[in-house]
């Protein structure tokens, strides 16, 4: 049990890193989704191949596999539009809304009882994340978009724990990069009458960010999600994700001045947030333990 909350914990760590490079990645959202996902299906395809762990599916293992991909190809287009729309803090603050959004989504789709004490938590990180933005007017898109990217991932985690426990993780993870590819291909030109994507290559320091990206914080990334959502339940993997805006916030400081003033609301919201994610833990430990 140790091992999958360390992994947990690294893969949270690692996804602090994606906003910062959705900023610095010039590219718009829907196109830089679209590198990502062809990226690294292009990168899982030659590794499965060369070390021969490249399996057969049937058809509709395979449409169930993409259908993951997409949720999570969709999840990843609102939040780069929702970080280029207002920033990189805005952007993952918003996104700690996933576990509320799960709290409400997984009893209904895996027809359970609904938990109180989930729900409780979650509104302590929904009290976190308000004391920390405040909810600026000048960025209420960004929210709206976050909000939106929050809600989507969090049907991705319980679709993809649902899913994944049929299937390797490794090939799993291919198919979903090739179906959420294979979607958003086919969304782009209706995406692109209602908001110009601009450029469809990246150009200069793109490549690397691209590379990084791809290589870090989608293949290797998304490979410990699939891993650990086999082992612990999506919301307590949602809400953990709720220290992925620590990580960022303090990178987007560093590299792009994002001086948000550290006042005792702004500490109080994080505060609030690392409560809830240590209490989840903890709870889940001792049931465990019975």
């Amino acid at each position: 049990m140790k091992k999958d909350y360390f992994l947990l914990h690294l893969s949270v760590f690692i996804a602090g890193f994606t906003g910062v490079l959705g900023r610095l990645i010039s590219l718009d959202s829907a196109i830089l989704v679209w590198h990502r996902m062809a990226w690294a299906a292009v990168i899982m395809t030659f590794f499965l191949f060369f070390t021969k762990q490249l399996k057969r599916y049937s058809f509709h293992d395979i449409l169930q596999m993409g259908g993951v991909g997409l949720l999570l190809c969709l999840h990843w287009v609102f939040f780069y539009a929702s970080i280029k729309a207002s920033n990189v803090s805005i952007g993952v603050v918003c996104f700690s809304t996933t576990g509320f959004f799960t709290a409400l989504f997984e009893p209904i789709i895996n027809k359970h009882k609904f938990s109180a004490r989930e729900f409780f938590l979650s509104l302590i990180t929904i009290a976190g994340v308000y004391l920390i933005f405040q909810f600026d007017p000048r960025y209420r898109l960004g929210i709206v978009l976050g909000i939106i990217c929050a809600a989507l991932y969090a049907l991705f985690s319980i679709a993809n724990q649902r899913v994944g426990k049929h299937y390797e993780a490794k090939n799993m993870l291919l198919w979903e990069m090739v179906g959420g590819l294979a979607g958003l291909t086919c969304l782009i030109p209706l995406y692109n009458r209602f908001i110009p994507v601009g450029p469809l290559l990246p150009v200069g320091l793109d490549y690397a960010y691209l590379a990084f990206m791809v290589v870090i914080c989608t293949v290797g990334m998304c490979l410990l999600q699939i891993i650990v959502l086999q082992r612990v339940p999506a919301f307590t993997y949602n809400l953990t994700l709720n220290l992925e805006p620590v990580y960022s916030i303090i990178l987007s400081m560093l590299i792009f001045n994002e001086h948000k003033e550290l006042n005792f609301s702004f500490c109080l919201g994080i505060a609030l947030i690392i409560i809830s994610v240590i209490l989840q833990t903890v709870t889940d430990k001792r049931k465990v333990a019975i």
